[in-house]
């Protein structure tokens, strides 16, 4: 658990930065409206951390957040995110964290897994965000629901994704986002035991002092996102009430997915 006492840090989970003709996925933000927000988190004195940093922070380590810290994640690895967001992050001196899905990155070659949603990062663009100071977490391999996985299946989601970003890119990888932001105790213990210190769930909720750092929520930012709505959820205002639908729609699944691994028997042998 958090220990460390420390204002409440909103952490924001983006996917694809596009236009509904572009994509049919309502997690989409179109590149007006997000850089709409960014303009206004720059404007409002937001600074933004990675979420590693605030997670190191949380549980005792060395540092102090800004007044006004934000959080900002990017799920899948989305090529957008190379060409419309990294642009404005840079201008306004803002960093991120980005989890990338390994089998999904364009130019895997033989390490691809899965079906791409989209035209996704490739290698060269993911090292480029990562030399301009965006952090780079792990996603997975190939994007399952892990808390339905066996745990051998389990941990090789786990610890081949972070392993191919560190062999790529040279670089630590301190923390996972979970895909769909599904985990159970076993996920959270093999993601422990691959390595990672932090992971990032969904919740929309803000972190508190009793927050699990392998369970950070986030507030979902998507298509349908106000500007009135952000600059509130960014403020730690009204969140209860943004987030109602999302937060019951979160508990169903939770129930359905524990009967699913209860029926098929993940339990946590290999």
């Amino acid at each position: 658990m958090i220990t460390a006492p420390c204002p409440p840090v909103p952490i924001l989970m983006y996917h694809e930065i596009a236009q509904p003709p572009q994509t049919g996925s309502h997690l989409a933000v179109p590149p007006g409206a997000f850089a709409a927000q960014l303009g206004y988190l720059h404007d409002a004195g937001f600074q933004t951390v990675t979420a590693g940093t605030l997670a190191e922070i949380m549980n005792g380590g060395a540092g102090r957040l800004p007044d006004q810290a934000v959080v900002l994640t990017f799920d899948d690895g989305f090529e957008d995110f190379h060409r419309r967001a990294l642009p404005l992050l840079i201008r306004y001196g803002f960093t991120a964290s980005l989890y990338v899905t390994t089998g999904w990155v364009q130019d895997a070659g033989p390490q691809s897994a899965g079906r791409r949603p989209a035209r996704m990062l490739a290698w060269s663009q993911i090292s480029e965000a990562a030399g301009a100071g965006i952090e780079i977490g792990a996603h997975s391999r190939q994007h399952p629901q892990l808390d339905q996985l066996s745990r051998a299946a389990l941990r090789e989601e786990l610890r081949v994704s972070k392993a191919q970003l560190e062999d790529r890119l040279g670089v630590p990888v301190p923390g996972l986002a979970y895909p769909f932001g599904y985990s159970s105790a076993a996920v959270r213990e093999e993601a422990r035991e691959a390595g990672h210190g932090y992971a990032c769930a969904v919740g929309n909720t803000l972190p508190g002092p009793r927050s699990d750092p392998l369970a950070l929520p986030r507030l979902t930012v998507r298509r349908s996102t106000s500007m009135q709505a952000f600059q509130q959820f960014t403020r730690g205002r009204n969140v209860p009430v943004i987030f109602l639908k999302d937060r019951a729609l979160t508990r169903g699944y939770a129930m359905v997915r524990r009967t699913r691994a209860a029926v098929g028997g993940v339990r946590g042998g290999d």
